[in-house]
């Protein structure tokens, strides 16, 4: 499978971790020496246009479940009460 990054950035991206829509890609890391793609970036809470990159929120290629036809589907923990509750589930 493959696609164009064009095509990754007219998906929404989804954390189904709490079934929030993060938006949609803004941004691509790549190893510019394999050549291979590191992680997405999203814009995180503030969605309009703004200068700082300090609200974006970059995703490892590792947490990406399933990219389909409309979404991309992420397993990240953004709050700490989401951490809290992973934490107590495996105990």
């Amino acid at each position: 499978m493959s696609c164009c990054i064009g095509d990754l950035r007219d998906k929404d991206v989804i954390n189904i971790c709490d079934g929030k829509c993060l938006g949609y890609v803004c941004d691509v890391e790549i190893d510019i020496c394999t050549g291979r793609l590191v992680s997405i970036i999203v814009p995180g809470n503030n969605k309009f246009f703004s200068l700082s990159r300090a609200n974006e929120i970059t995703i490892p290629w590792e947490k990406i479940e399933k990219i389909g036809d409309d979404t991309i589907l992420v397993s990240v923990h953004l709050s700490t009460r989401c951490e809290k509750e992973r934490c107590c589930k495996n105990k």
